[in-house]
């Protein structure tokens, strides 16, 4: 029966039934009266079967289509999900097909790679042009072997990535490879290793030094001035040895947050005086002098003892890299939300190649010279992580024979006050 064709309306059947029986009574000829009946009675059975059929069928094909709706539905919920997933994942993800071409990707491994493009319908080589990607890709859709990479990315900018590269299960052909970016991870590791041997080299220096000339003076000695002097070297080396763990810990507290400083307004030409009187003995014995130019009523938004921390470390150094007769200048100026001071010298100057690293921990232009003249090479980071801490920057301008400038910008405390 063809249950697509339109159905006969029901009463058909039943008028012709009728008119039939009406004709046969009518004549006076029952026997075809009651063979009339009977035809009209199985019609009527055949027919309720027949709708009965029909309304089954329409019933079965309506809960198809609801089924085939709701799985849709969940197929299309499911597509989302693993979109937003992947497309939440800060590292890169791509899958590829059994052919080992990538079929989806996220905007992460995009970022990642430098990818201007998309990357679908590509190659593993054609985007990362390293074989061991490659082949792992390729070992993952055809043997089912997962692999783990690291890799080196040279260009303008390198990188360095790990690579998991998985196949997609045991029904589903291709592979699937996550991108972690491990470049800052293994540049703190090397920050750390080399901030360790700078340590452990600064303090055998001065540690050398006062156990060689301690073991001299157990020995006994019999010149009193010699002696003396040697007293004279452990003196000052257990005090740069101090100075050197005393930097060490401000740097640590500085680095955890635990320096706690205050926010509050502090007016820099007394600090600027306080910091100038501190120095000024080294700079007469060197004949260096020291000019002070500041606007009158100039006030930071910060702490008092953080700026003077600054100001004594960049004066400081000023003086010590200042040939003797030079000259050294404080000066400030407020620029409305902001306020600069500067310490400029005449001194050696720094040159170029320099000036990127000068605020690192333990770096030195003159290695050599920085030691002699008692420095541990934490200073500038110092003053650095104070300034920072107080929510400014600190800049530095250098010529080798011009000297050098050092400009701490630092938040206005009268503009702080007018929007606090």
């Amino acid at each position: 029966m063809m249950l697509d064709q339109p159905p006969v309306p029901r009463f058909v059947p039943y008028v012709t039934s009728l008119c039939l029986l009406c004709f046969a009574a009518y004549r006076s000829d029952w026997p075809v009266a009651a063979a009339v009946l009977a035809t009209s009675t199985v019609m009527a059975l055949i027919g309720a079967s027949w709708r009965r059929r029909l309304l089954r069928e329409q019933a079965r094909a309506s809960e198809q289509q609801r089924l085939a709706a709701l799985r849709a539905e969940q197929l299309t919920h499911e597509v989302a999900t693993l979109s937003a997933v992947l497309e939440g994942m800060a590292e890169g993800v791509w899958l590829t097909d059994a052919e080992g071409r990538i079929v989806r990707h996220n905007q992460a491994l995009k970022e990642l790679l430098y990818a201007g493009q998309d990357l679908n319908g590509q190659r593993p080589l054609e985007v990362v042009r390293r074989a061991e990607l490659h082949e792992a890709v390729t070992k993952a859709c055809q043997e089912r072997v997962p692999s783990q990479l690291e890799l080196t990315l040279e260009g303008l900018r390198p990188r360095i990535l790990s690579v998991r590269v998985t196949p997609l299960g045991k029904d589903v052909p291709g592979s699937a490879a996550v991108f972690h970016d491990l470049t800052d991870l293994r540049r703190l590791e090397s920050v750390r290793r080399d901030f360790v041997a700078n340590v452990s080299h600064e303090l055998r220096t001065p540690l050398t030094a006062i156990r060689g000339y301690a073991e001299t003076l157990s020995d006994g000695v019999e010149d009193a001035a010699q002696a003396q002097k040697m007293v004279h070297i452990i003196r000052r080396q257990s005090e740069r040895l101090s100075a050197l763990v005393e930097d060490l810990l401000e740097i640590s507290r500085l680095e955890s947050n635990e320096l706690r400083l205050l926010s509050e307004p502090v007016p820099v030409s007394d600090a600027l005086r306080r910091v100038t009187e501190a120095v000024r003995p080294k700079a007469e014995a060197k004949r260096i002098h020291l000019a002070l130019a500041l606007p009158d009523g100039m006030e930071i938004q910060g702490d008092e003892q953080a700026l003077e921390q600054v100001l004594l470390n960049l004066l400081d150094n000023a003086v010590k890299y200042t040939p003797e007769g030079g000259r050294v200048e404080l000066a400030g100026r407020a620029l409305g939300e902001t306020c600069e001071i500067t310490v400029k010298d005449n001194g050696v100057g720094i040159e170029a190649k320099h000036l990127p690293r000068l605020f690192e921990r333990f770096y030195r232009v003159d290695k050599g010279r920085s030691r002699d003249m008692g420095g541990t090479g934490l200073g500038l980071s110092i003053v650095k992580h104070v300034v920072q801490a107080m929510k400014g920057e600190v800049r530095v301008l250098s010529e080798p024979g011009q000297g050098s400038t050092f400009t701490v910008v630092l938040p206005s405390a009268r503009d702080f006050g007018q929007t606090g």
